[in-house]
């Protein structure tokens, strides 16, 4: 497989970096974004691109590809609706309108996170905006749209998050979190866990286009 990944450098894209670069049916993986990953693989290459609000340049580069990983996101706190659907809708259905076209055999996945309001009508703002994003993903021609919604994930293997408040909070909870892995290991997932998941959807899809945290445990195994 060749797989995109987008955001490799946050905490679910490290895992799928990660599990891309391991796997022995994924000959290359491109990395696209603005930071480099500081990793030297065979397999992969880095696209330096600052603007992903505008990608039409990417077009050509990236086609035929099997699969796309779009690991980017951020916290909404401090950010009104009209700023959180700029960098979260508007930014990833950029992204995924300049690939459709080159790759009608992708598989397309969207990280977004638990608790995303496919109504798009809920109370919570950014639950409603990441629902948008995930209903309007599956209206484009890629040959498959999946959401996954992880909620906690524990960081295995050196693995750190982007965001200072995750990185407190991972910090804070990092004795309690190997004891709520075992006991509810469909809920509290780890990174080798959403890594495999995602190869999983590449490979041959679910049969949900929408995958909640049991169901990338599921994925996974």
């Amino acid at each position: 497989m060749r797989v995109l990944l987008f955001g490799a450098t946050g905490m679910v894209g490290q895992a799928a970096l990660r599990a891309c670069l391991q796997a022995p049916d994924v000959r290359e993986v491109v990395a696209v974004g603005r930071t480099p990953t500081g990793q030297l693989h065979a397999k992969l290459r880095e696209v330096q691109h600052d603007d992903l609000w505008h990608p039409e340049a990417l077009a050509d580069p990236l086609r035929g590809f099997d699969a796309c990983f779009f690991c980017i996101g951020r916290t909404s706190a401090g950010m009104d609706e009209a700023q959180y659907t700029h960098f979260t809708h508007d930014m990833t259905l950029a992204v995924a309108r300049m690939l459709a076209p080159g790759n009608p055999a992708m598989t397309f996945v969207y990280v977004s996170g638990a608790g995303a309001d496919s109504s798009e009508q809920g109370r919570v703002m950014w639950a409603r905006v990441r629902g948008r994003t995930e209903n309007a993903l599956r209206q484009l021609p890629f040959k498959a749209v999946h959401a996954i919604r992880p909620g906690v994930i524990r960081p295995l293997h050196g693995i750190v998050s982007r965001t200072g408040s995750y990185r407190w909070f991972y910090r804070l909870a990092a004795p309690l979190l190997p004891l709520l892995r075992r006991l509810l290991p469909d809920s509290v997932l780890d990174t080798d866990v959403v890594g495999a998941a995602l190869l999983t959807l590449a490979r041959g899809g679910w049969p949900t286009p929408v995958l909640e945290s049991r169901d990338i445990a599921a994925a996974a195994r």
